[in-house]
């Protein structure tokens, strides 16, 4: 029997995905992943996934690659794939590949979309699949004195007629092909049909599908989130992205300056990643976004039931004072907290005292975002805005985190150190220690 006071697993997954459920309802999102994707034994449970979202309201628009089965029926052939600056050379052989590879892949990602069977994910499901010439495009030219020939770049997209199939609860399918009003037929880039159609719907999100182990720092290290400043600076920076990487992040920051506000990178290999990524709030992959997924800003009066929430085991703990939710309103314009994609996860308070002095109280870190540098980056905020008002010695009284603060340069006084009007509010029996830092 489970633990009443702990939930299981599951159930504390549901609750922190329902804010998610909420706000991706009618949203637009545009995901592209690659022939490499579809050509996986665990294909359908990317297809099962997509087509949850759809059953949650989620208006999508599936963009697919479809490099491998083009190299594949060119090796039947006896043909040889010619590249530069990474696109395909198509001439009429490749368009005679690439035409029957996409009409092969898009009836097959049909196919899967389309499963109701009782025993498979989408048990009773209906879902509506739209495709077509939405579009247009023209052709590449010559570059570097190299004749693209049938490769071609997006024109337009007819936004209107996708739309339109949104609204009614389909899901909008592209292939890398487009169309001119000659009717012509032009090889596409999946990424290039992937980011028009974004920019065109004003899309919410576009998550591309990686191969590898996707954006990584120098020691390795998974890279969760970038600014778009953030994300210019690795693009400039002189160090080795694989190919792939280079490419969309610079098609990420292309579509955060044309107001895509996320752009998500995902390991493909992943069972699951696009689940983990859009119902969790860490995600499994690389965050581009044009606004600021995290930071420090002054506390508003819609806050108090997150600070409420944050400080509440603390308070139980003994660790701080209690605070009813009628005195953080009151006092609401003492605090900064730490926003992480809407979610309250961190906080502190500045109370002045007399006029060079002032009292650090109530800073608390979500648990989960324990040990990151959270609780540093908020003091150095408060300090700041302290020096910024004139105040010269900063208090604390702690029952718990004396060390942590001694760390940080507040060294131990006595209550009687305290401004008088600090002291007389002293509770004597929580037997705080009090801590003082000189501002420079």
């Amino acid at each position: 029997m489970a633990n009443a006071q702990q939930p299981p697993a599951f159930v504390r997954w549901f609750r922190d995905s329902a804010p998610y459920i909420n706000a991706f309802r009618g949203r637009t999102f545009v995901v592209m992943f690659g022939g490499e994707a579809v050509q996986d034994p665990q294909f359908p449970n990317l297809v099962h996934d997509l087509a949850l979202l759809n059953s949650l309201g989620i208006r999508l628009v599936l963009v697919h690659g479809a490099r491998p089965q083009i190299d594949a029926r060119l090796q039947a052939l006896g043909a040889t794939s010619r590249y530069h600056r990474g696109l395909r050379v198509t001439d009429d052989q490749a368009l005679a590949c690439v035409k029957e590879a996409a009409g092969s892949l898009r009836v097959e990602i049909e196919a899967l979309l389309s499963m109701g069977l009782a025993n498979s994910p989408m048990a009773g499901a209906c879902i509506r699949v739209a495709s077509g010439n939405a579009v247009v495009a023209r052709p590449l030219g010559v570059i570097d004195g190299v004749d693209y020939q049938h490769t071609g770049e997006v024109r337009r997209i007819d936004a209107e007629a996708l739309d339109a199939q949104l609204a009614q609860g389909s899901v909008v399918l592209l292939s890398p092909l487009g169309y001119s009003p000659t009717g012509e037929v032009f090889n596409l880039s999946a990424e290039d049909v992937a980011a028009s159609a974004a920019t065109s719907l004003r899309a919410d999100k576009v998550i591309y599908l990686v191969e590898g182990a996707g954006l990584r720092d120098s020691r390795r290290r998974l890279i969760r989130e970038l600014s778009l400043a953030e994300a210019e600076r690795v693009l400039a920076a002189r160090r080795r992205l694989p190919d792939e990487i280079r490419r969309l992040l610079g098609q990420a920051v292309r579509l955060c300056r044309h107001d895509v506000r996320r752009v998500h990178l995902l390991p493909r290999q992943t069972d699951g990643a696009l689940l983990q990524e859009l119902f969790t709030r860490d995600g499994i992959g690389t965050l581009i976004s044009a606004d600021r997924y995290e930071g420090i800003r002054p506390a508003r009066i819609d806050d108090v039931a997150g600070i409420l929430e944050l400080i509440e085991p603390l308070e139980e703990a003994g660790v701080l004072v209690r605070r009813s939710r009628e005195r953080l309103e009151m006092e609401i314009d003492r605090f900064l907290v730490v926003e992480r994609d809407g979610m309250i996860i961190a906080c502190a308070a500045l109370y002045p005292l007399s006029d060079d002095a002032a009292e650090l109280a109530c800073l608390a870190v979500h648990p989960d975002y324990r040990n990151q540098g959270r609780g540093d980056s908020l003091l150095a905020a408060l300090e700041a805005r302290a020096r910024a008002a004139g105040i010269r010695r900063l208090f604390v009284l702690s029952t718990r985190t004396a060390h942590w603060f001694r760390e940080r340069g507040f060294v131990p006084t006595e209550p009687a150190a305290l401004p008088i009007e600090r002291q007389a509010l002293y509770n004597y029996q929580r037997n705080s220690k009090v801590f003082v830092k000189e501002l420079d």
